[in-house]
Parts: structure tokens; C-alpha cells; sequence
């Protein structure tokens, strides 16, 4: 008698060949799950990009799996038979298949390894749940670190910190047990305006092939009622363009990522960043190779240490330390909202329709791309969503919607924490609030706004001016407390009362006039 297989369940952001489940898997008998169901598809009414990019990339994997002599029985979303969701699609496959048990790497994100675990009780064989060692720290590394000796966690975490120590294991970018050039952080020096003659390089352009464009053509007839633009598409879906953009950005890119990462341009949505995060979230690319690939461009002299070490930081800083924060507090991490913002979300974020040309662009841009780079994310959309005290659940939920690289894992504690200082400073050591001085300076966006940024008060201010004097105030007791706020609470307690007045009657009136517009 034959034996009977093992189930090895793949979602769609585990698109690794390297994938925990994989491990030891016989290619003469087990088999690979895959599904596409409407359930997370529409979990929130998520980009249409975003839907065509996972689809694709998955059966584009499944064909890569297949190549490489493993069995795939692949549920796509227009199957007669497709149930809608994740657990009916996995019990139908285990009595399809006569398998003896299923092995499936942990979900990345709560709600569905939540649902996953409820599949165990439900399933007629043994369901084991891996670790995702994909990620560079373990959920019991980063509690370590995260633990006081006691046992207990500290009110604040702080990336710097934890950035460090993934340096020191991983040993990316130190001189033994120095770091290279003598700095953890070269941020000081990439917060550069980008002149004018600067030119923007050109990227490759990856044509969809025909099995993206049959998914292009269902996500088309299916989700059209869903945000955002569907085509032109020309990201990559498969592991061999991932790596060919990669290369690209290495060569093309990166040298000048540094000094201008934070600079905004008008009709430029990607400058010199890599664009590489949704092909690092799921699975096409190994963040460990986009480290190593960064650092060998640094010691060949072919990028300066400054873009290298800012590309390696939000990979092994960042991203880890999000992930971190997502797993370390939740579930209630979702409902924080430590500044009682209850503001609805305006309808222009799903239109792009606002005289505020910086959010018009970053959202336009969103629109099409399901993309906008972390300045727009957080200094322009983050800070306004900030100081218009709009309901970070809202927020979050669109955050989630619109770009392609957004998982609940990623999306929520950049969100909570660091866009909207949600958690009362648990993960940023003070708000990202701003007025429209930095967005002025940081982009050109402003010489084309209908609002005038040097003006503060007045019906042709930047709105961004009177909003960020009017959340100081309005969230004063709250602020006055962090030693980092101190000289700018200083400010407004020493502020004219008519000019308060001024700010509060501009902020009233902002906030029941059209760009406030809730349909």
C-alpha cells in the first residue's frame, strides 16, 4: 500500500521556495495547496492591483513549484467547486488528496492564524503550524529583547535599538564589533531636497505575460467596484524578475537612495527608492539576499555607505521591528487610540479630488500604483490623517486597502505607532505632526497648490499650518507630558490668545467645509 501524502498548505504571501512547510518535502508524494478565495480578497475591499499582483505572482509560483517536480493543486477563484474561504478550501483538499496530515507555515497575520487554529479542531487529520523563519528575528528573539528581567515590557520600544542588535546578528555592515564607518545611522545625512537637474532613473518595465493577463481579466470582471487603477500593470510576479528588479535598483538606484530618500516630486512616484517591499512581503524575493546584494555594492564601491545602510534599515530594522510590535501586542493593539481621534475619513482619500496638491498627488499616485513611498505614507497622508485627528480604525482600513505591499502585520503598527502616535508612544518617541513648512521643503508639490504655504491663517492657508497648531491643542494634556514636545508645547502656551482663536475659527471652518466631505 502506498503512503498517503502530506498536505503542504502555501498562501499567497508565502511565495518562497525556502518556505518552513516546504522542509523535507517529498516531490514523489506530498502535495502543494494553494488557493485564491474571495474571503481575503474582499476581507477589506483591497486595490485591484493588489489582487491581480498576488493572483498572478501565486500561479506563477505554482508553476515554478511544478517545475521544480513538486505537486500543486491549485484552487483558483473562478473554480466551480472554490468554497470562498480558506478553511472550506483546506478540507475539501485534504479529502480530494487522502492526505495523512497538513503542514502549513504560521499566517503572518492575527485573524488568520486565529482561523487557522480553529481549522485544527475542525479537520480530520493533524494540522502543524511552522515557524516563518523567513523573517531574520523569531517572535521569542524579539520578546527577549523586548523583555525587562522581570519579565515585564517597557512602556516604550524603540527601533533604534533593536536595528542595532539585528546588525550585530547578522553582522550586516559592522567592522567586527563596530559598525562600518563608525555610525549605527547615517540618517542625518538623507534628508536631502531634491534639485531640480537631478535626473530620475528608468526603470524596467515587465510586461505581463498571458497568464497575468487571463488574472487581469478576472480580477477586472470580478472586483471592479474595489479602489484603484488596474492597468497598466508591469510589476514582476515571478522570482526571476523579482531578482532581475532587484539588480536594477542595486545598480541604478541605490546610489542615489540615500541623499534623497525623503525627497517628494511632482508626477515622480518612485524616484530612487526600490519599490522591492511587496516582493519582499511575499515571498519573491528573500530579504536576506536584498541585504547582502546592498552590502556587496558598498564594499565594491559602487554605492555610498549612507544609501546602504538606510536600504539595510528598513529591512532589518523596520520591517522586523514592525512585525515585532504586531505579534507582541495583539489583538488589542487594533483598537488603540490614545489620542481620541474620531474624525471620519474625507472622501477625497478614495478620490484624489482635494486642493491640497500633496495629498492630491500621493493619493493619485496611490490610485494608480497601489504604491506611494514611506514620505508620502507617512509625512504627507500619515501626518495629515495625524493633525485632522481622522479615526485611526479608518485610517488603518485604508492603509490596508490601497497598497500592495500592505499586510496587517506591516500595515497596522505604521499606522498606530508611528503615523498617528495611536499607542501613546509606544513604538514612536513623538507624533510625526508637521505643517506645511516640511512638505515645502522636502518637495515641490507646493508651487502647484491652490493653498498657499507661507500663508498660516486665512481661507488660502495651507490647511496643514492652522491643523498642526490645532492638534497641538487640541491634544495638549496628553502632549505636554513628552519631554520631546517640550519646546514646541512652550510655543503654543505662549501663543496670543487671538491668534488661537484664529486657529481654532481656520480648523472649524476646514472641518465643515467641502474637503471634509463624507459621502
Amino acid at each position: 500500500m502506498s503512503e498517503r501524502p502530506v498536505l503542504r498548505f502555501v498562501l499567497g504571501d508565502q511565495l518562497s521556495f525556502g518556505l518552513s512547510s516546504l522542509a523535507e518535502a517529498d516531490r514523489a508524494c506530498d502535495i502543494i495547496l494553494m488557493a485564491e478565495v474571495m474571503g481575503e480578497a474582499t476581507s477589506v475591499r483591497h486595490h485591484k492591483k493588489k489582487i491581480a499582483f498576488l493572483f498572478s505572482a501565486m500561479r506563477h509560483h505554482a508553476q515554478a513549484l511544478r517545475d521544480d517536480g513538486f505537486t500543486v493543486d491549485y484552487l483558483a477563484l473562478d473554480d466551480p467547486n472554490n468554497p470562498g474561504d480558506f478553511g472550506s478550501a483546506l478540507a475539501q483538499a485534504v479529502k480530494r488528496n487522502d492526505v495523512c496530515r497538513v503542514v502549513m507555515t504560521e499566517p503572518s497575520e492575527w485573524r488568520v492564524l486565529e482561523a487557522a487554529q480553529s481549522w485544527r479542531e475542525e479537520l480530520d487529520v493533524d494540522l502543524e503550524i511552522r515557524p516563518d523563519d523567513r523573517f531574520l528575528a523569531s517572535h521569542e528573539d524579539f520578546v527577549s529583547w523586548a523583555t525587562r528581567k522581570d519579565g515585564s515590557h517597557p512602556k516604550t520600544l524603540r527601533m533604534e535599538y533593536f536595528y542595532r542588535e539585528m546588525r550585530r546578528c547578522t553582522g550586516y555592515l559592522m567592522e567586527g564589533d563596530d559598525p562600518a564607518g563608525g555610525e549605527w545611522n547615517f540618517d542625518s545625512q538623507n534628508r536631502k531636497a531634491l534639485p531640480e537637474d537631478v535626473p530620475i532613473p528608468k526603470r524596467p518595465a515587465f510586461e505581463p505575460d498571458q497568464l497575468t493577463r487571463d488574472v487581469i481579466a478576472l480580477v477586472g470582471n470580478r472586483f471592479s467596484g474595489h479602489f484603484g487603477d488596474l492597468e497598466p500593470f508591469d510589476y514582476p510576479v515571478t522570482g526571476e524578475d523579482a531578482k532581475s528588479y532587484l539588480d536594477w535598483f542595486i545598480s541604478d538606484a541605490l546610489p542615489g537612495f540615500g541623499d534623497w530618500q525623503d525627497a517628494m516630486k511632482q508626477d515622480e512616484p518612485l524616484l530612487f527608492h526600490s519599490h522591492l517591499s511587496a516582493l519582499i512581503n511575499c515571498g519573491l524575493l528573500d530579504p536576506r539576499l536584498c541585504c547582502e546584494r546592498a552590502e556587496e555594492a558598498w564594499q565594491k564601491g559602487e554605492a555610498p555607505l549612507n544609501a546602504v545602510e538606510g536600504f539595510v534599515r528598513q529591512i532589518i530594522g523596520w520591517r522586523e521591528f514592525i512585525r515585532g510590535v504586531y505579534w507582541l501586542k495583539m489583538p488589542d493593539y487594533a483598537k488603540v487610540n490614545a489620542l481620541s481621534a474620531s474624525r471620519p475619513l474625507p472622501d477625497f482619500f478614495w478620490t484624489g479630488e482635494t486642493g491640497m496638491n500633496c495629498l492630491a498627488q500621493s493619493i493619485r499616485e496611490t490610485r494608480a500604483n497601489a504604491y506611494a513611498h514611506h514620505i508620502q505614507r507617512l509625512m504627507v497622508i500619515g501626518n495629515f490623517c495625524l493633525i485632522a485627528g481622522i479615526d485611526p480604525r479608518e485610517v488603518q482600513e485604508w492603509f490596508l486597502i490601497v497598497y500592495f505591499d500592505a499586510y496587517e502585520w506591516v500595515e497596522m503598527p505604521n499606522v498606530v505607532g508611528m503615523a498617528l502616535f495611536a499607542d501613546g508612544g509606544f513604538l514612536a518617541s513623538k507624533p510625526y505632526a508637521a505643517s506645511g513648512a516640511y512638505i515645502n521643503k522636502m518637495s515641490d508639490y507646493c508651487g502647484s497648490c491652490r493653498y498657499k504655504v507661507r500663508e498660516k491663517q486665512g481661507e488660502n492657508a495651507c490647511p496643514f499650518n492652522y491643523l498642526y497648531w490645532n492638534f497641538l491643542k487640541e491634544n495638549q494634556e496628553v502632549l505636554s507630558s513628552n519631554h520631546r514636545m517640550g519646546l514646541i508645547m512652550g510655543s503654543l502656551a505662549k501663543m496670543p490668545h487671538e491668534k488661537l482663536e484664529g486657529i481654532t475659527e481656520d480648523s472649524q471652518r476646514f472641518f465643515g467645509g467641502p474637503e471634509m466631505k463624507v459621502a
